[in-house]
């Protein structure tokens, strides 16, 4: 049980060799991080069993209030809630902040016809949402938008 960085120790017949017109820019990116390998940019966790799961985009970085948060981190929290399926957050424009708001694409389970829309006692899927974030990451990086899809 390990997470960290994908990276491959061998080509293979698809894999880029180059950026056009900045090689540099390819080798600095792709091949210098962990000298020996190709660092595919992607994070994973292997089981004790040995079986890989792709965890997120490690440069996948959102800049909220001053505090940078990993999409990946966030739709983690976002996924343990019972009636979310999948979930992606994505940086959202702030007139003043520059990226200072988050969006959340959810697809539901919709455990019961009301619960796409809210959750008893009038409390609404987003704000259990940011409930949770705040209470697993911290208030800020709760979602200002959460949208169904």
């Amino acid at each position: 049980n390990i997470s960290g960085a994908l990276c491959i120790s061998q080509a293979w017949p698809g894999m880029a060799r180059t950026i056009y017109n900045d090689h540099k820019r390819f080798l600095e990116t792709y091949l210098t991080p962990y000298p020996g390998f190709f660092f595919t940019g992607d994070g994973v966790y292997r089981t004790s069993e040995g079986y890989y799961q792709l965890t997120g985009r490690l440069d996948d970085i959102i800049n909220i209030s001053g505090h940078r948060l990993g999409t990946a981190e966030v739709e983690d929290v976002v996924n343990d809630h019972v009636a979310v399926a999948e979930s992606a957050v994505i940086g959202y424009p702030h007139e003043i902040k520059g990226e200072g708001k988050m969006l959340a694409f959810l697809l539901l389970k919709c455990l019961s016809p009301g619960y796409c829309t809210a959750a008893g006692g009038g409390t609404t899927l987003a704000a259990e949402l940011r409930e949770l974030i705040s209470k697993k990451i911290a208030k800020y990086a709760a979602p200002e938008y959460v949208q169904v899809t």
